[in-house]
């Protein structure tokens, strides 16, 4: 099966550049933001030579996994744009389940992990680019790169954590095109629930469902090695942790969140 996006997707005329290999799907995204593309555009390539995570952290991204990324310009507040993340978590798992028939085996980790079986099976990075309008009249422009990559078939080894792929527990795992093309369309779909009456309190309220870990005992490291301990209590209208601790709720923007127990992996179905 060649790349191609969904049904949806297509519909709405939203582009895709299908590439074999490449630095980091990222990094294209932002070179051809710079050069004047606005997208939507999705690229996707069959490696990554260099993918990256969260904080500059390398992301293994053999052949068979997903490795793709969406350039997006219609974000009406820069400011909103971190809400981004969110939207790209919800539809990552939903187009995660389609496929797989996984359902509360595949949840999500704040800020931008998806989890199988409590070990990672994918991430989200999002990063934006200011790009000049032309007009000195006019602010730059902000154009948002999202990226997502997801272990169809490979789990990387050696790593300081679990991590999973869907070829581990599935005998016929979808593979990265089938996958794209089922995000394509979830993505459009979260991209209208984020943009309708409700906004960010629609996605809010869909993800902590998905969510791993709320009302459970949870670490967080956060900046400059201050650790934090308590309760996952929830997300904030800002999509920022709130962890409940003996002191009252602290209030986390960036961070790494570790679990106190196995169970508390699986998704609480509700919000706390």
């Amino acid at each position: 099966m060649g790349w191609e996006l969904g049904e949806t997707a297509r519909a709405r005329g939203i582009g895709l550049l299908a590439l074999e290999e490449v630095d980091s799907t990222n990094e294209e995204g932002k070179r051809l933001a710079a050069a004047g593309e606005r997208g939507p555009l999705w690229i996707a390539a069959r490696r990554q030579s260099k993918g990256r995570g969260r904080l500059g952290r390398e992301w293994v991204s053999r052949e068979g996994n997903l490795h793709a990324s969406l350039i997006y310009s219609d974000c009406p507040d820069p400011a909103k744009a971190p809400q981004l993340g969110f939207v790209a978590g919800l539809a990552a798992i939903s187009a995660v389940k389609d496929v797989t028939g996984l359902g509360d085996r595949i949840a999500l980790k704040w800020p931008n992990d998806l989890l199988l079986d409590g070990g990672k099976l994918g991430g989200i990075l999002l990063e934006g680019v200011s790009v000049a309008t032309g007009d000195e009249r006019q602010p730059d422009r902000m154009v948002t790169i999202i990226g997502i990559g997801v272990n169809c078939a490979f789990a990387p080894e050696g790593l300081p954590y679990p991590a999973r792929a869907l070829k581990d527990v599935l005998p016929r795992a979808p593979s990265a095109e089938e996958l794209l093309a089922r995000l394509s369309d979830s993505f459009a779909a979260t991209l209208d629930l984020w943009s309708g009456r409700d906004g960010f309190a629609a996605v809010r309220e869909k993800w902590l469902q998905e969510a791993a870990g709320v009302g459970h005992a949870i670490r967080v490291n956060c900046a400059r090695g201050v650790e934090l301990r308590g309760r996952f209590k929830t997300i904030d209208a800002f999509g920022r942790l709130v962890v409940a601790t003996g002191q009252g709720d602290e209030i986390v923007d960036a961070g790494d969140v570790f679990f106190g127990e196995a169970g508390s992996f699986r998704p609480s179905n509700g919000i706390a």
